[in-house]
Protein backbone atom coordinates (compact mmCIF):
# COMPACT_ATOMS: atom_id res chain seq x y z
CA UNK A 1 0.00 0.00 0.00
CA UNK A 2 1.19 3.24 -0.98
CA UNK A 3 0.12 6.23 1.01
CA UNK A 4 0.80 10.23 0.20
CA UNK A 5 -0.55 12.93 2.17
CA UNK A 6 -1.17 16.36 0.16
CA UNK A 7 -1.96 19.27 2.60
CA UNK A 8 -3.40 22.47 0.63
CA UNK A 9 -3.33 26.28 1.81
CA UNK A 10 -7.19 26.34 3.54
CA UNK A 11 -6.23 24.04 5.67
CA UNK A 12 -7.69 20.92 4.44
CA UNK A 13 -5.48 17.62 3.43
CA UNK A 14 -6.09 14.61 1.06
CA UNK A 15 -4.82 11.38 1.93
CA UNK A 16 -4.23 9.36 -1.38
CA UNK A 17 -3.71 5.70 -0.67
CA UNK A 18 -3.10 3.20 -3.62
CA UNK A 19 -3.94 -0.37 -2.90
CA UNK A 20 -1.53 -2.91 -4.15
CA UNK A 21 -2.94 -5.43 -6.54
CA UNK A 22 -1.64 -8.99 -6.12
CA UNK A 23 -1.42 -10.66 -9.55
CA UNK A 24 -1.46 -14.06 -9.78
CA UNK A 25 1.83 -15.56 -11.39
CA UNK A 26 2.11 -16.77 -14.67
CA UNK A 27 3.32 -19.76 -15.98
CA UNK A 28 6.64 -19.88 -18.63
CA UNK A 29 7.50 -22.83 -20.58
CA UNK A 30 10.63 -24.82 -19.24
CA UNK A 31 13.85 -23.99 -20.65
CA UNK A 32 15.49 -26.22 -23.05
CA UNK A 33 18.13 -28.45 -22.52
CA UNK A 34 20.65 -26.13 -24.00
CA UNK A 35 19.92 -22.91 -22.06
CA UNK A 36 19.95 -25.43 -19.20
CA UNK A 37 23.18 -26.36 -19.95
CA UNK A 38 24.60 -22.92 -20.12
CA UNK A 39 23.38 -22.21 -16.94
CA UNK A 40 24.43 -24.95 -15.07
CA UNK A 41 28.26 -24.28 -17.07
CA UNK A 42 28.20 -20.63 -16.12
CA UNK A 43 27.69 -21.53 -12.47
CA UNK A 44 24.14 -19.14 -12.12
CA UNK A 45 20.73 -20.60 -10.88
CA UNK A 46 18.92 -22.19 -13.58
CA UNK A 47 15.50 -20.51 -15.06
CA UNK A 48 13.22 -23.15 -13.24
CA UNK A 49 14.78 -21.92 -10.03
CA UNK A 50 14.18 -18.22 -10.41
CA UNK A 51 10.93 -19.03 -11.54
CA UNK A 52 10.14 -20.47 -8.32
CA UNK A 53 12.09 -18.10 -6.48
CA UNK A 54 9.53 -15.52 -8.08
CA UNK A 55 6.51 -17.73 -7.31
CA UNK A 56 7.48 -17.05 -3.36
CA UNK A 57 7.26 -13.22 -3.73
CA UNK A 58 3.70 -12.63 -3.30
CA UNK A 59 2.51 -9.16 -2.53
CA UNK A 60 0.82 -8.38 0.86
CA UNK A 61 -2.47 -9.86 1.78
CA UNK A 62 -5.57 -7.49 2.29
CA UNK A 63 -5.61 -7.45 5.32
CA UNK A 64 -2.51 -6.26 6.39
CA UNK A 65 -2.54 -3.15 4.41
CA UNK A 66 -6.39 -2.66 5.98
CA UNK A 67 -4.71 -3.06 9.23
CA UNK A 68 -1.86 -0.42 8.25
CA UNK A 69 -4.39 2.00 7.26
CA UNK A 70 -6.61 1.31 10.31
CA UNK A 71 -3.74 2.29 12.31
CA UNK A 72 -2.87 5.46 10.74
CA UNK A 73 -6.65 6.53 10.72
CA UNK A 74 -8.98 5.13 13.24
CA UNK A 75 -11.62 7.14 13.05
CA UNK A 76 -12.34 5.52 9.55
CA UNK A 77 -11.70 1.98 9.93
CA UNK A 78 -15.19 0.61 9.73
CA UNK A 79 -15.15 2.07 5.91
CA UNK A 80 -11.90 0.85 5.68
CA UNK A 81 -13.67 -2.97 6.14
CA UNK A 82 -16.45 -1.93 4.11
CA UNK A 83 -14.67 -0.65 1.14
CA UNK A 84 -12.19 -3.32 1.41
CA UNK A 85 -13.61 -5.95 -1.58
CA UNK A 86 -16.40 -3.53 -2.32
CA UNK A 87 -17.24 -2.96 -6.21
CA UNK A 88 -20.20 -1.46 -6.32
CA UNK A 89 -21.38 2.12 -5.90
CA UNK A 90 -22.65 2.66 -2.53
CA UNK A 91 -22.44 6.24 -0.56
CA UNK A 92 -22.97 6.55 3.12
CA UNK A 93 -24.16 9.62 5.52
CA UNK A 94 -23.09 9.48 9.13
CA UNK A 95 -22.23 12.28 12.13
CA UNK A 96 -19.37 11.97 14.36
CA UNK A 97 -19.13 13.42 18.00
CA UNK A 98 -15.68 15.09 16.90
CA UNK A 99 -15.42 15.68 13.12
CA UNK A 100 -19.29 16.30 12.13
CA UNK A 101 -20.40 15.65 9.23
CA UNK A 102 -18.93 12.28 7.34
CA UNK A 103 -19.33 11.35 3.68
CA UNK A 104 -18.40 8.01 2.67
CA UNK A 105 -18.81 5.86 0.17
CA UNK A 106 -17.63 3.97 -3.14
CA UNK A 107 -18.35 5.08 -7.08
CA UNK A 108 -17.79 3.15 -10.04
CA UNK A 109 -16.11 5.38 -12.50
CA UNK A 110 -15.32 3.88 -16.11
CA UNK A 111 -11.66 5.02 -16.86
CA UNK A 112 -11.52 4.86 -20.23
CA UNK A 113 -13.58 4.58 -23.29
CA UNK A 114 -14.24 0.80 -23.02
CA UNK A 115 -17.55 0.31 -20.72
CA UNK A 116 -15.94 -2.81 -19.05
CA UNK A 117 -13.59 -0.49 -17.66
CA UNK A 118 -15.24 0.24 -14.56
CA UNK A 119 -12.74 0.95 -11.71
CA UNK A 120 -14.09 1.54 -7.97
CA UNK A 121 -12.83 5.05 -5.77
CA UNK A 122 -13.54 4.94 -2.28
CA UNK A 123 -13.72 8.35 -0.35
CA UNK A 124 -13.93 8.99 3.10
CA UNK A 125 -14.95 13.09 3.30
CA UNK A 126 -15.13 15.42 6.26
CA UNK A 127 -14.72 19.02 6.27
CA UNK A 128 -10.79 18.93 6.78
CA UNK A 129 -10.24 15.76 5.38
CA UNK A 130 -10.59 13.74 2.64
CA UNK A 131 -9.47 10.18 1.97
CA UNK A 132 -9.47 8.62 -1.61
CA UNK A 133 -8.73 4.57 -1.92
CA UNK A 134 -7.54 3.83 -5.51
CA UNK A 135 -6.85 0.49 -7.07
CA UNK A 136 -5.74 1.70 -10.32
CA UNK A 137 -2.91 4.15 -11.21
CA UNK A 138 -4.77 5.99 -13.57
CA UNK A 139 -7.69 7.56 -11.65
CA UNK A 140 -5.11 9.71 -8.93
CA UNK A 141 -3.09 10.60 -11.77
CA UNK A 142 -5.70 12.32 -13.66
CA UNK A 143 -6.88 13.47 -10.54
CA UNK A 144 -3.68 15.41 -9.80
CA UNK A 145 -3.06 16.29 -13.66
CA UNK A 146 -1.87 19.71 -15.04
CA UNK A 147 -3.94 22.60 -13.42
CA UNK A 148 -6.23 20.50 -11.09
CA UNK A 149 -3.36 20.90 -8.45
CA UNK A 150 -4.05 24.84 -8.78
CA UNK A 151 -7.72 24.09 -8.06
CA UNK A 152 -7.36 22.23 -4.76
CA UNK A 153 -5.24 25.27 -3.77
CA UNK A 154 -7.94 27.66 -3.98
CA UNK A 155 -10.26 25.22 -2.18
CA UNK A 156 -11.10 26.30 1.21
CA UNK A 157 -12.22 22.90 2.16
CA UNK A 158 -12.29 19.33 1.58
CA UNK A 159 -16.32 18.64 0.06
CA UNK A 160 -15.09 21.37 -2.25
CA UNK A 161 -11.90 19.99 -4.08
CA UNK A 162 -13.87 16.75 -3.71
CA UNK A 163 -16.59 18.13 -6.17
CA UNK A 164 -13.88 19.13 -7.93
CA UNK A 165 -12.44 15.74 -8.47
CA UNK A 166 -15.89 14.54 -9.78
CA UNK A 167 -15.80 17.39 -12.35
CA UNK A 168 -12.35 15.83 -13.48
CA UNK A 169 -13.99 12.57 -13.36
CA UNK A 170 -16.95 13.59 -15.10
CA UNK A 171 -14.96 14.27 -18.67
CA UNK A 172 -14.86 11.05 -19.56
CA UNK A 173 -18.49 10.75 -19.19
CA UNK A 174 -18.94 14.00 -21.28
CA UNK A 175 -16.86 12.09 -23.94
CA UNK A 176 -18.84 9.55 -23.56
CA UNK A 177 -21.97 10.76 -24.65
CA UNK A 178 -20.82 12.90 -27.57
CA UNK A 179 -19.53 9.05 -29.28
CA UNK A 180 -23.01 8.40 -28.10
CA UNK A 181 -24.42 11.52 -29.44
CA UNK A 182 -22.35 10.82 -33.01
CA UNK A 183 -23.68 7.18 -32.96
CA UNK A 184 -27.41 8.39 -32.59
CA UNK A 185 -27.22 11.05 -35.44
CA UNK A 186 -25.78 8.36 -37.97
CA UNK A 187 -28.02 5.89 -37.08
CA UNK A 188 -31.64 8.48 -37.29
CA UNK A 189 -29.72 9.52 -41.17
CA UNK A 190 -29.81 5.63 -41.63
CA UNK A 191 -32.96 5.23 -40.68
CA UNK A 192 -34.47 8.44 -42.90
CA UNK A 193 -32.72 6.92 -46.01
CA UNK A 194 -32.96 3.54 -45.54
CA UNK A 195 -35.19 1.96 -42.79
CA UNK A 196 -33.99 -1.46 -42.85
CA UNK A 197 -35.02 -4.14 -40.98
CA UNK A 198 -31.80 -4.69 -39.01
CA UNK A 199 -31.80 -1.09 -37.73
CA UNK A 200 -34.31 -2.07 -34.58
CA UNK A 201 -31.17 -4.36 -33.33
CA UNK A 202 -29.32 -0.99 -33.56
CA UNK A 203 -31.99 0.54 -32.10
CA UNK A 204 -31.94 -1.41 -29.03
CA UNK A 205 -28.36 -1.32 -28.90
CA UNK A 206 -28.09 2.60 -28.39
CA UNK A 207 -30.64 1.93 -25.50
CA UNK A 208 -28.60 -0.27 -23.69
CA UNK A 209 -25.61 2.46 -24.20
CA UNK A 210 -28.16 4.80 -22.67
CA UNK A 211 -28.69 2.59 -19.66
CA UNK A 212 -25.15 1.96 -19.42
CA UNK A 213 -24.97 5.90 -18.89
CA UNK A 214 -27.89 5.95 -16.79
CA UNK A 215 -26.63 4.06 -14.36
CA UNK A 216 -23.35 5.90 -13.70
CA UNK A 217 -25.09 9.03 -13.84
CA UNK A 218 -27.61 7.68 -10.96
CA UNK A 219 -24.82 7.71 -8.02
CA UNK A 220 -23.25 10.68 -9.03
CA UNK A 221 -26.39 12.18 -8.51
CA UNK A 222 -27.15 10.59 -5.35
CA UNK A 223 -23.68 11.76 -3.89
CA UNK A 224 -24.45 15.37 -4.90
CA UNK A 225 -27.86 14.92 -2.96
CA UNK A 226 -25.93 13.67 -0.28
CA UNK A 227 -23.90 16.23 -0.40
CA UNK A 228 -26.08 18.77 0.64
CA UNK A 229 -27.26 16.46 3.21
CA UNK A 230 -23.95 16.39 4.60
CA UNK A 231 -22.55 19.40 4.34
CA UNK A 232 -25.47 22.03 3.62
CA UNK A 233 -23.95 25.40 5.13
CA UNK A 234 -20.24 25.15 4.17
CA UNK A 235 -21.30 23.85 0.14
CA UNK A 236 -24.39 26.32 -0.38
CA UNK A 237 -22.58 29.25 -2.32
CA UNK A 238 -19.02 27.52 -3.35
CA UNK A 239 -18.01 27.52 -6.73
CA UNK A 240 -17.18 23.73 -7.32
CA UNK A 241 -19.99 23.06 -6.04
CA UNK A 242 -22.46 25.36 -8.57
CA UNK A 243 -20.40 24.56 -11.28
CA UNK A 244 -20.79 20.28 -10.58
CA UNK A 245 -24.76 20.97 -9.92
CA UNK A 246 -25.01 22.75 -13.51
CA UNK A 247 -22.67 20.19 -14.75
CA UNK A 248 -25.18 17.52 -13.58
CA UNK A 249 -27.96 19.41 -14.64
CA UNK A 250 -26.52 19.35 -17.98
CA UNK A 251 -26.19 16.15 -18.05
CA UNK A 252 -29.64 15.03 -17.07
CA UNK A 253 -31.23 17.16 -19.50
CA UNK A 254 -28.94 15.55 -22.28
CA UNK A 255 -30.04 11.89 -20.95
CA UNK A 256 -33.86 12.75 -21.08
CA UNK A 257 -33.30 14.09 -24.51
CA UNK A 258 -31.44 11.05 -26.01
CA UNK A 259 -34.32 8.60 -24.31
CA UNK A 260 -36.73 10.68 -25.90
CA UNK A 261 -35.25 10.44 -29.34
CA UNK A 262 -35.24 6.83 -29.20
CA UNK A 263 -38.42 6.36 -27.98
CA UNK A 264 -39.42 8.33 -30.59
CA UNK A 265 -37.15 6.20 -33.03
CA UNK A 266 -38.94 2.74 -31.64
CA UNK A 267 -42.37 4.00 -32.49
CA UNK A 268 -41.44 5.27 -35.55
CA UNK A 269 -40.25 1.67 -36.63
CA UNK A 270 -42.69 -0.23 -34.69
CA UNK A 271 -45.32 2.18 -36.99
CA UNK A 272 -43.93 1.65 -40.52
CA UNK A 273 -43.48 -1.92 -39.38
CA UNK A 274 -47.16 -1.97 -38.80
CA UNK A 275 -47.64 -0.25 -42.29
CA UNK A 276 -45.28 -2.54 -44.17
CA UNK A 277 -47.10 -5.42 -42.66
CA UNK A 278 -50.74 -3.48 -44.14
CA UNK A 279 -49.36 -3.29 -47.44
CA UNK A 280 -48.51 -6.63 -47.73
CA UNK A 281 -51.03 -8.07 -46.63
CA UNK A 282 -53.44 -5.45 -48.71
CA UNK A 283 -51.26 -6.79 -51.87
CA UNK A 284 -51.47 -10.53 -50.78
CA UNK A 285 -55.32 -9.76 -50.71
CA UNK A 286 -55.88 -7.97 -53.84
CA UNK A 287 -53.58 -10.63 -55.75
CA UNK A 288 -55.76 -13.55 -54.84
CA UNK A 289 -59.08 -12.11 -55.39
CA UNK A 290 -57.42 -11.02 -58.93
CA UNK A 291 -56.32 -14.46 -59.60
CA UNK A 292 -59.66 -16.24 -58.34
CA UNK A 293 -61.63 -16.12 -61.49
CA UNK A 294 -58.54 -18.32 -62.96
CA UNK A 295 -58.34 -20.56 -60.12
CA UNK A 296 -62.03 -21.24 -60.36
CA UNK A 297 -62.13 -21.93 -64.02
CA UNK A 298 -58.83 -23.84 -63.78
CA UNK A 299 -60.67 -25.93 -61.10
CA UNK A 300 -63.48 -26.53 -62.87
CA UNK A 301 -61.89 -27.55 -66.06
CA UNK A 302 -59.75 -30.02 -64.36
CA UNK A 303 -62.23 -32.35 -62.89
CA UNK A 304 -62.48 -35.59 -63.85
CA UNK A 305 -65.84 -35.43 -66.18
CA UNK A 306 -66.13 -36.33 -69.68
CA UNK A 307 -68.98 -33.98 -70.29
CA UNK A 308 -67.76 -30.45 -69.83
CA UNK A 309 -69.02 -27.67 -71.59
CA UNK A 310 -67.64 -25.98 -74.98
CA UNK A 311 -64.74 -29.16 -74.53
CA UNK A 312 -64.96 -30.25 -78.13
CA UNK A 313 -65.21 -27.29 -79.46
CA UNK A 314 -62.39 -25.25 -81.50
CA UNK A 315 -63.37 -21.88 -79.79
CA UNK A 316 -63.49 -22.99 -76.42
CA UNK A 317 -60.53 -22.30 -75.14
CA UNK A 318 -59.72 -18.73 -76.69
CA UNK A 319 -63.69 -18.58 -75.37
CA UNK A 320 -62.47 -19.59 -71.63
CA UNK A 321 -59.26 -17.43 -71.68
CA UNK A 322 -61.79 -14.41 -72.67
CA UNK A 323 -64.00 -14.59 -70.11
CA UNK A 324 -60.72 -15.27 -67.32
CA UNK A 325 -59.50 -11.76 -68.65
CA UNK A 326 -63.19 -10.13 -68.31
CA UNK A 327 -63.62 -11.45 -65.56
CA UNK A 328 -60.67 -10.23 -63.73
CA UNK A 329 -60.44 -6.89 -65.10
CA UNK A 330 -64.33 -6.58 -63.42
CA UNK A 331 -63.02 -6.90 -60.43
CA UNK A 332 -60.40 -4.93 -60.04
CA UNK A 333 -62.60 -2.21 -61.72
CA UNK A 334 -64.90 -3.01 -58.93
CA UNK A 335 -62.15 -3.23 -56.14
CA UNK A 336 -60.61 0.33 -57.88
CA UNK A 337 -63.80 2.27 -57.22
CA UNK A 338 -63.98 0.60 -53.41
CA UNK A 339 -61.23 2.36 -53.05
CA UNK A 340 -59.18 -0.44 -51.74
CA UNK A 341 -56.54 -0.45 -53.87
CA UNK A 342 -55.37 2.28 -53.22
CA UNK A 343 -51.26 3.09 -54.22
CA UNK A 344 -50.46 -0.63 -54.22
CA UNK A 345 -50.49 -0.96 -57.60
CA UNK A 346 -49.16 2.46 -59.07
CA UNK A 347 -45.65 3.38 -59.69
CA UNK A 348 -44.35 5.25 -56.18
CA UNK A 349 -42.16 7.27 -58.48
CA UNK A 350 -42.75 10.85 -56.37
CA UNK A 351 -42.99 10.84 -52.84
CA UNK A 352 -46.72 12.07 -51.21
CA UNK A 353 -44.89 15.05 -50.02
CA UNK A 354 -43.60 16.36 -53.27
CA UNK A 355 -46.59 15.36 -55.12
CA UNK A 356 -48.55 17.78 -53.14
CA UNK A 357 -46.25 20.64 -53.15
CA UNK A 358 -45.91 20.01 -57.08
CA UNK A 359 -49.85 20.32 -57.36
CA UNK A 360 -49.37 23.32 -55.19
CA UNK A 361 -47.19 25.27 -57.89
CA UNK A 362 -49.39 23.79 -60.47
CA UNK A 363 -52.25 25.55 -58.78
CA UNK A 364 -50.74 28.65 -57.78
CA UNK A 365 -49.69 29.13 -61.90
CA UNK A 366 -53.34 28.31 -62.74
CA UNK A 367 -54.54 30.75 -60.96
CA UNK A 368 -51.58 33.45 -61.73
CA UNK A 369 -52.82 32.92 -65.81
CA UNK A 370 -56.17 33.25 -64.53
CA UNK A 371 -55.39 36.69 -62.65
CA UNK A 372 -53.53 37.74 -66.13
CA UNK A 373 -56.65 37.36 -68.14
CA UNK A 374 -59.20 38.81 -66.06
CA UNK A 375 -57.00 42.09 -65.00
CA UNK A 376 -58.90 45.19 -67.03
CA UNK A 377 -56.61 48.16 -68.20
CA UNK A 378 -54.53 50.54 -66.55
CA UNK A 379 -56.50 53.37 -66.84
CA UNK A 380 -59.37 51.94 -65.06
CA UNK A 381 -58.80 52.26 -61.01
CA UNK A 382 -61.27 49.87 -59.80
CA UNK A 383 -59.71 47.07 -58.33
CA UNK A 384 -59.86 43.76 -59.90
CA UNK A 385 -62.05 40.56 -57.46
CA UNK A 386 -58.32 38.98 -56.62
CA UNK A 387 -57.10 42.02 -55.27
CA UNK A 388 -58.18 43.68 -51.81
CA UNK A 389 -59.77 46.69 -51.05
CA UNK A 390 -57.28 49.24 -50.71
CA UNK A 391 -58.30 53.30 -50.14
CA UNK A 392 -56.11 56.28 -51.41
CA UNK A 393 -54.85 59.24 -49.16
CA UNK A 394 -57.43 60.83 -50.66
CA UNK A 395 -60.52 58.99 -49.91
CA UNK A 396 -59.23 58.37 -46.12
CA UNK A 397 -58.82 62.41 -45.82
Amino acid sequence: MIHRMLRYPGGWEWHVVQQAKSQPTEQKPLPSRKSAARSENAGAPTTVNRLSALTEEKAAPPEDEALELKKRFPECAGWVDECLHRRTNHISVEDAPDLGSLLSGTLMIQVSEDQSDMQPLHFWLSAKRLITMHEDMRIPLRLQYGANTHKYEECELAPEAFFVMVGVLLETFHTGLDGFERRLGELESSMRSENRTGLLDVIIERRYDLLHWSHLFIPIRELHVAAQESFPEQLAEREAFVRITHKLERIETLLKHYAVEIDTLISMDDAISGFRGNDIMKTLTIFTVLCLPASVFGALLGTNFDKLPFKTEPWGFSALVTGVAVLTVFIYIWLWKKGWTGDLLNKRGTPAMFAGKQEQETRSARHGKRSKRTAKPSGDDSPSPDQPLLRSRRNRT
